[in-house]
């Protein structure tokens, strides 16, 4: 019996917003979504703050998240939506 589906396993990445480091550490990652970094995320981004009369932008952390996502595919040779062709 050869297996007809071979389901790719593919991994969906996204950052949290981008935040003052202090407050990052309750960000939560999406529903579904796991978070691959700890503690104040990574300071790679900024943030921006708007004044009166200016926009400051200040380094700021955010959040790496990552989900996998079975995407159902059929095996060389096989195709249609029960994967039966030979």
């Amino acid at each position: 019996q050869m297996k007809k589906q071979c389901d790719q396993k593919l991994l969906i990445r996204m950052k949290t917003e981008c935040v003052p480091c202090s407050l990052n550490l309750d960000t939560q990652c999406p529903a579904g979504y796991t978070k691959i970094t700890n503690g104040t995320g990574i300071p790679d981004c900024r943030y921006y703050l708007e004044t009166k009369t200016h926009t400051l932008s200040f380094p700021g952390c955010r959040h790496h998240c990552v989900k996998e996502f079975e995407q159902p595919e059929c095996c060389q040779g096989h195709w249609g939506p029960d994967c039966m062709g030979e």
